[in-house]
């Protein structure tokens, strides 16, 4: 069975969350009634040939915290309800006599906010299992690093730590992770992986568009504009902010080293294209024109990982030089 976490972002004050709550992101009421299953979700064999016999169930996304809040918040005047972990206890024993008590495969991937969730849940998701089962995880677009915006400031740090507070996060995050000392930073892929025992792979891009707008240069970082151009397209980019963007691909490398090395058990495709997760795209997941590194594609690669095939830890070379990306910075 493929369980697959909707995406969706995350709100971290009262406001933003109050927003959230009257749409799609926030309410049943404001979701649409059909889904679209493709790419790695897709039943046809010639567009998902290692998965296209699977169960699928995709999880939407309600809460603003990646499946992890527990609280409530109320001050006389707004009344919020942070229920994330509990929804996913609620989907996950509702599934359990549906199949995935019994499942001999599974696999539980997400996109963006729902590939952190990944991270978040990966091993939770494990122990339901059978112990014969063959459990593995997958983020999409969701290893969201904590690094420094052009104007040095810790952006995302800061809206992760309000996130983790607001909606009550912290005792649902890894417990070794936490005990560091501190806990907010586990919401941070980076810092909770190294625990993670279940095998797992990493899809991104070096240059994810959402951490390119949004952690390395956030609006209030670039009050000037001085990277509005760069931001609609990489070729109108200036010496100076390409050599930003290769900065931050080093450090997502960096950071990604201990995971990739020295295991066999985990697998990662790193590309270099300008995109916000690939696996639930036709275009992106496996087509004749799909991106590729050394000649795969993403749907081989995290098949050959998946059914332990051979060894997939793909690292694409660094900007301009992949021709195959599929760039979308909007």
């Amino acid at each position: 069975m493929h369980v697959i976490i909707q995406g969706g972002g995350w709100c971290n004050d009262v406001k933003s969350c109050l927003d959230r709550a009257s749409t799609r992101h926030g309410s049943t009421l404001h979701m649409s009634k059909v889904e679209v299953f493709s790419g790695i979700l897709s039943n046809n064999a010639s567009f998902n040939p290692d998965f296209y016999n699977w169960n699928r169930v995709k999880l939407r996304y309600c809460d603003g915290a990646s499946f992890a809040g527990d609280a409530v918040f109320d001050n006389g005047t707004s009344l919020l309800y942070f229920r994330g972990q509990r929804i996913w206890k609620a989907i996950i024993h509702d599934l359990l006599p549906k199949g995935l008590g019994q499942a001999r495969k599974a696999l539980l991937s997400g996109c963006s906010a729902g590939g952190l969730a990944t991270f978040v849940h990966c091993d939770d998701f494990t122990s339901y299992l059978p112990a014969n089962a063959s459990v593995k995880c997958l983020s999409d677009a969701g290893f969201f690093l904590d690094a420094r915006d052009i104007a040095m400031n810790h952006s995302m740090r800061y809206f992760y730590k309000s996130l983790v507070y607001l909606q009550g996060v912290e005792k649902n995050l890894n417990k070794n992770c936490t005990s560091s000392g501190y806990p907010e930073l586990c919401f941070f892929p980076q810092y909770v992986l190294p625990y993670i025992k279940t095998p797992y792979f990493i899809l991104n891009t070096a240059y994810d568009v959402y951490q390119f707008h949004h952690i390395l240069v956030p609006p209030a970082a670039d009050p000037h504009g001085h990277w509005y151009h760069c931001k609609l397209s990489p070729k109108d980019c200036n010496a100076v902010q390409i050599a930003t963007l290769q900065g931050f691909r080093r450090y997502m490398l960096e950071t990604l080293r201990p995971f990739y090395m020295n295991s066999t058990s985990r697998g990662m495709f790193i590309n270099s294209c300008f995109a916000h997760c690939q696996s639930e795209s036709q275009d992106t997941w496996f087509a004749l024109d799909s991106p590729r590194v050394l000649n795969k594609t993403i749907a081989q690669a995290v098949g050959d990982w998946y059914f332990s095939r051979r060894i997939s830890k793909e690292i694409d070379c660094a900007y301009p030089c992949d021709s195959s990306c599929h760039n979308q910075l909007s």
